[in-house]
C-alpha cells in the first residue's frame, strides 16, 4: 500500500481469517481495502466481515476466491473407511482449534465406555498442556500427538482414520476440511465462519455447536454408530462438492482474471 502511494504499482491482498477479524483496527484493515485494486477472501463469511469495515462503495472490489486443492493431493486410489474407530484432528495445537475441549470430550467418551482412538496431528504452543491433560485424564492409550508432520504424512493420517474432527472456536475455512473430504473422509466440525459453506449434514459432514464438550460427545457417538457403507456413500457427496468448489485450476483462473483487469 505504501509503495503504491509513492507511485508504485497497484496491489491486492487475500484475507483468510480469523485473526484479521479479531484486530481490524490495529492492522488498518479498512484502509488497506479502500486503497487496494481488489481484495480476495476465501469464503462468503470472510466477505461479510470485510463489508463491516468499509463503505458500501468498496464492496464491489471484494471477491470470493476459494482455496484450491491440487489434484496430486487426492488423486489416489480410494481407501475404504477403516473398521477402527479412529478420529484425527489436524491443526496447530492452539486455543482456537479447540483441542483442549476435544480432550475433555474424549475423557467423557472413555467414561461412557465408547471405543475410539484420537490422533492430534500437529504441533504448537499448547502441546505441553495437552500432554499434561492426556496424562491427567488417563488417555495415553487412546490419544496420540504426532508433532509437526509433512503434507504427505497428513494425508496418511487422514486416510488411516474413519473421520477428521476439528472443534474450532474460530476459523476462516480450513484447507484440511477440503483435504479430508477430497480423500473421502467424513468431517466432524463446528458451524463457525465459512465452514458451513462447505460442510453439510448428510454429505459427509457432521456439524456441532462450538465451545460445547457435550456437543462433541454427542456428535462423535452419533458418527461412530453410522454403518461404514452409509458413511462411504455420504462422503462421496462431500467429495463432489469439494472438487466443484475448490479446484486449484478454476480458482487460480479466477484470480488471474482479476489481475488482468
Amino acid at each position: 500500500m505504501l509503495v503504491h502511494e509513492l507511485g508504485g504499482p497497484k496491489y491486492s491482498f487475500t484475507v483468510h481469517g480469523p485473526q484479521e477479524f479479531d484486530r481490524p483496527t490495529f492492522i488498518g484493515l479498512a484502509e488497506k481495502v479502500r486503497r487496494a485494486a481488489f481484495v480476495a477472501v476465501v469464503s462468503s463469511f470472510g466477505k461479510s466481515q470485510l463489508c463491516r469495515w468499509v463503505d458500501h462503495a468498496h464492496w464491489s472490489k471484494i471477491h470470493e476466491i476459494h482455496c484450491g486443492l491440487e489434484e496430486a493431493f487426492y488423486d489416489i486410489e480410494p481407501v475404504p473407511l477403516p473398521s477402527i474407530p479412529r478420529l484425527v484432528c489436524v491443526g496447530r495445537l492452539c486455543e482456537q482449534k479447540g483441542q483442549l475441549l476435544l480432550l475433555e470430550a474424549a475423557y467423557k467418551l472413555m467414561q461412557r465406555g465408547t471405543e475410539f482412538e484420537l490422533v492430534l496431528a500437529g504441533d504448537g504452543e499448547l502441546r505441553v498442556e495437552l500432554e499434561q491433560l492426556i496424562d491427567r485424564f488417563g488417555l495415553s492409550h487412546r490419544v496420540r500427538i504426532t508433532g509437526w508432520i509433512s503434507s504427505e504424512q497428513v494425508r496418511e493420517e487422514l486416510v488411516s482414520a474413519r473421520g477428521m474432527i476439528l472443534p474450532s472456536f474460530a476459523e476462516g475455512l480450513p484447507v484440511v476440511i477440503m483435504e479430508a473430504l477430497a480423500l473421502r473422509r467424513p468431517v466432524l466440525t463446528t458451524w463457525v465462519a465459512g465452514i458451513p459453506e462447505l460442510v453439510r449434514e448428510g454429505e459427509g459432514g457432521y456439524l456441532f455447536k462450538p465451545g460445547s464438550v457435550q456437543a462433541v460427545v454427542d456428535t462423535v457417538e452419533r458418527f461412530l454408530q453410522v454403518p461404514l457403507d452409509e458413511l462411504a456413500s455420504q462422503v462421496e457427496l462431500g467429495r463432489k462438492r469439494v472438487l466443484e468448489r475448490h479446484s486449484v485450476e478454476v480458482e487460480a483462473g479466477t484470480l488471474a482474471a482479476l489481475f488482468a483487469k
